[in-house]
């Protein structure tokens, strides 16, 4: 038993990259000044008595740098986006023109910019939290191999490549936070 013991690591590898997509998903519902019909993503619409997505009851458009469009398909359901798109919390004031739905977005002032890096700060922390617990988990794995009579040597050896996957991780992390608080900075 102790000498076939081997660790996943692709399988590791592969949820340390969930944990990376998944702080991607949340960097981009964040508002860095710029139009993106990822920013409403997260804005669910109480559409035919259950939460739907805004993508799904309508067209999302970027047609300028400051400006995302809505083009409601059921007339019935504007003002359920309307009202969505208000209390989501982004800021956003949203202007009707028939079935369209025409979001300006306004420049960010200095106070509204340091806000939200520290949001993204928070989401990083939380995807290291998810890296971190992989980490322990491949850990755990190696523990209970050497309870079953993992040699020393293979123990070590396993550490390691769990410690060399969750360092890459971090690191990846840390370097999509710094890239995104840039990004929100810039004016």
């Amino acid at each position: 038993m102790s000498d076939d013991f081997i660790l996943d690591t692709d399988d590791l590898q592969r949820r340390m990259d969930g944990a990376m997509a998944n702080l991607k998903t949340e960097f981009a519902s964040l508002r860095t000044g710029r139009a993106s019909g990822s920013m409403l993503e997260p804005v669910m619409v109480d559409a035919y008595g259950s939460m739907t997505p805004i993508n799904q009851v309508g067209t999302v458009n970027v047609p300028e740098p400051r400006m995302v469009t809505i083009n409601v398909w059921d007339k019935g359901l504007v003002g359920k986006v309307e009202k969505a798109i208000r209390e989501s919390g982004l800021g956003i004031n949203p202007q009707l023109n028939g079935t369209i739905i025409m979001l300006p977005i306004p420049e960010l002032n200095e106070e509204r910019r340091k806000e939200l890096t520290k949001v993204a700060a928070r989401y990083a922390e939380s995807a290291r939290v998810s890296v971190r617990n992989l980490r322990r988990d491949g850990m755990d794995q190696i523990k209970k191999a050497k309870a079953d009579g993992l040699s020393e040597d293979d123990q070590k050896f396993w550490e390691a490549e769990v410690q060399e996957l969750t360092d890459a991780a971090i690191k990846a992390l840390d370097a999509a936070l710094e890239t995104k608080q840039e990004e929100i900075m810039q004016v």
